[in-house]
Protein backbone atom coordinates (compact mmCIF):
# COMPACT_ATOMS: atom_id res chain seq x y z
CA UNK A 1 0.00 0.00 0.00
CA UNK A 2 1.47 3.49 -0.64
CA UNK A 3 0.01 6.99 1.00
CA UNK A 4 -0.96 9.74 -1.91
CA UNK A 5 1.34 12.57 -0.92
CA UNK A 6 1.82 16.19 -2.31
CA UNK A 7 5.11 17.41 -3.19
CA UNK A 8 5.27 19.49 -0.25
CA UNK A 9 4.91 16.61 1.91
CA UNK A 10 7.80 14.72 0.48
CA UNK A 11 10.24 18.28 0.86
CA UNK A 12 8.74 18.05 4.41
CA UNK A 13 9.86 14.82 4.84
CA UNK A 14 13.58 15.10 3.46
CA UNK A 15 13.85 18.43 5.08
CA UNK A 16 13.18 16.51 8.75
CA UNK A 17 15.57 13.63 7.97
CA UNK A 18 17.75 16.34 6.68
CA UNK A 19 17.71 17.77 10.12
CA UNK A 20 17.88 14.45 12.07
CA UNK A 21 20.62 12.83 10.28
CA UNK A 22 22.79 15.99 10.08
CA UNK A 23 21.98 17.62 13.22
CA UNK A 24 20.04 14.61 15.86
CA UNK A 25 22.30 12.39 14.51
CA UNK A 26 25.69 13.30 16.05
CA UNK A 27 24.18 14.80 18.96
CA UNK A 28 22.51 11.92 20.39
CA UNK A 29 25.61 9.68 19.33
CA UNK A 30 27.96 11.73 21.72
CA UNK A 31 24.80 11.80 24.51
CA UNK A 32 25.63 8.04 24.58
CA UNK A 33 29.49 8.15 24.47
CA UNK A 34 29.12 10.32 26.93
CA UNK A 35 26.60 8.28 29.27
CA UNK A 36 28.45 5.31 28.57
CA UNK A 37 31.60 6.45 30.02
CA UNK A 38 29.61 7.38 33.62
CA UNK A 39 30.38 3.34 34.37
CA UNK A 40 28.75 0.36 35.06
CA UNK A 41 25.90 -0.14 31.87
CA UNK A 42 23.38 -2.69 33.77
CA UNK A 43 22.27 0.14 36.00
CA UNK A 44 22.97 3.62 34.27
CA UNK A 45 19.89 4.73 33.62
CA UNK A 46 21.39 7.89 31.36
CA UNK A 47 22.95 5.37 29.16
CA UNK A 48 19.49 3.74 29.00
CA UNK A 49 17.77 6.84 27.98
CA UNK A 50 20.70 8.03 25.60
CA UNK A 51 20.26 4.78 23.62
CA UNK A 52 16.68 4.98 23.70
CA UNK A 53 16.53 8.72 22.02
CA UNK A 54 18.75 7.66 19.82
CA UNK A 55 16.73 4.69 18.44
CA UNK A 56 13.56 6.57 18.08
CA UNK A 57 15.64 9.28 15.85
CA UNK A 58 16.83 6.33 13.86
CA UNK A 59 13.32 4.46 13.81
CA UNK A 60 11.98 7.72 12.24
CA UNK A 61 14.71 8.40 9.92
CA UNK A 62 13.74 4.88 8.41
CA UNK A 63 10.03 5.55 8.79
CA UNK A 64 9.82 8.74 6.78
CA UNK A 65 12.54 7.32 4.17
CA UNK A 66 9.90 4.60 3.43
CA UNK A 67 6.98 7.14 3.34
CA UNK A 68 8.58 8.95 0.91
CA UNK A 69 10.05 5.45 -1.26
CA UNK A 70 6.42 4.36 -1.27
CA UNK A 71 4.71 7.40 -1.81
CA UNK A 72 2.50 8.31 -4.94
CA UNK A 73 2.97 11.82 -5.40
CA UNK A 74 -0.71 13.45 -6.53
CA UNK A 75 -0.99 17.05 -7.66
CA UNK A 76 -3.79 19.22 -6.17
CA UNK A 77 -6.65 19.64 -7.89
CA UNK A 78 -9.59 22.09 -7.53
CA UNK A 79 -13.30 22.27 -8.36
CA UNK A 80 -14.77 25.39 -8.01
CA UNK A 81 -17.61 24.58 -5.86
CA UNK A 82 -16.69 21.07 -4.90
CA UNK A 83 -14.72 19.70 -1.98
CA UNK A 84 -11.15 18.93 -2.77
CA UNK A 85 -7.88 18.53 -1.13
CA UNK A 86 -6.93 21.29 1.70
CA UNK A 87 -10.27 23.04 1.70
CA UNK A 88 -12.03 24.06 4.79
CA UNK A 89 -15.52 22.50 5.17
CA UNK A 90 -18.44 23.70 7.39
CA UNK A 91 -20.60 20.46 7.86
CA UNK A 92 -24.01 19.58 10.00
CA UNK A 93 -23.22 16.12 11.64
CA UNK A 94 -26.82 14.57 11.71
CA UNK A 95 -25.73 11.75 14.29
CA UNK A 96 -24.73 14.21 17.05
CA UNK A 97 -26.42 17.27 15.90
CA UNK A 98 -23.77 19.67 16.12
CA UNK A 99 -22.16 21.52 13.52
CA UNK A 100 -18.23 21.30 12.62
CA UNK A 101 -15.49 22.61 10.16
CA UNK A 102 -13.02 20.08 9.08
CA UNK A 103 -9.69 20.55 6.79
CA UNK A 104 -9.20 17.79 4.35
CA UNK A 105 -5.69 17.17 3.77
CA UNK A 106 -2.97 14.39 3.21
CA UNK A 107 -2.68 11.15 5.54
CA UNK A 108 0.60 12.82 6.63
CA UNK A 109 -0.62 15.85 7.89
CA UNK A 110 -4.11 14.88 9.84
CA UNK A 111 -4.94 15.48 13.43
CA UNK A 112 -8.50 15.37 14.55
CA UNK A 113 -8.42 16.88 17.32
CA UNK A 114 -7.17 20.04 15.20
CA UNK A 115 -9.76 19.49 12.79
CA UNK A 116 -7.22 18.28 10.29
CA UNK A 117 -9.14 15.52 9.05
CA UNK A 118 -7.35 12.76 6.13
CA UNK A 119 -8.99 12.38 2.52
CA UNK A 120 -8.55 8.95 2.92
CA UNK A 121 -10.80 8.58 6.23
CA UNK A 122 -14.30 7.92 5.69
CA UNK A 123 -15.34 11.32 6.34
CA UNK A 124 -12.83 12.30 3.86
CA UNK A 125 -13.46 10.03 1.29
CA UNK A 126 -17.20 10.90 1.60
CA UNK A 127 -17.08 14.66 1.39
CA UNK A 128 -14.19 14.73 -1.90
CA UNK A 129 -16.21 15.92 -5.39
CA UNK A 130 -19.03 16.68 -2.90
CA UNK A 131 -20.99 20.23 -3.42
CA UNK A 132 -23.00 22.84 -0.90
CA UNK A 133 -26.07 21.85 0.29
CA UNK A 134 -24.84 17.67 -0.53
CA UNK A 135 -25.79 15.55 2.19
CA UNK A 136 -23.46 12.83 2.08
CA UNK A 137 -23.39 9.23 3.73
CA UNK A 138 -20.50 8.62 6.10
CA UNK A 139 -19.53 5.01 6.23
CA UNK A 140 -17.47 4.32 9.37
CA UNK A 141 -17.93 -0.01 8.96
CA UNK A 142 -20.73 -1.84 7.45
CA UNK A 143 -22.57 -1.33 10.51
CA UNK A 144 -21.86 2.12 11.28
CA UNK A 145 -23.14 5.13 9.00
CA UNK A 146 -23.82 8.49 9.49
CA UNK A 147 -25.33 11.44 7.40
CA UNK A 148 -23.32 14.85 7.04
CA UNK A 149 -24.55 18.15 5.57
CA UNK A 150 -22.33 20.41 3.67
CA UNK A 151 -22.68 24.05 4.88
CA UNK A 152 -19.94 25.85 3.48
CA UNK A 153 -17.01 25.02 0.93
CA UNK A 154 -13.57 27.45 2.05
CA UNK A 155 -11.16 26.97 -0.70
CA UNK A 156 -7.32 25.55 0.57
CA UNK A 157 -4.07 25.56 -0.83
CA UNK A 158 -1.32 23.29 -0.07
CA UNK A 159 0.24 25.35 2.83
CA UNK A 160 4.22 24.70 3.67
CA UNK A 161 3.58 25.76 7.03
CA UNK A 162 1.10 22.72 8.27
CA UNK A 163 3.34 20.34 9.92
CA UNK A 164 3.65 16.72 9.79
CA UNK A 165 2.60 14.01 11.86
CA UNK A 166 5.61 12.77 14.18
CA UNK A 167 3.81 9.53 14.29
Amino acid sequence: MYDELTEVDIKKMQEEIDHRVRVLRPQLIEEVQTARAFGDLSENFEYKCAKQAKNRNESRIRYLERMIRTAKVIQVKTQEDAVGLFDKVTIFNEMVKKEMEIQIVTTLRQDVLKGLVSKESPVGKALMGHKVGDRVQVEVNPNMKYFVEIRAIEKGRDDENMEINSY
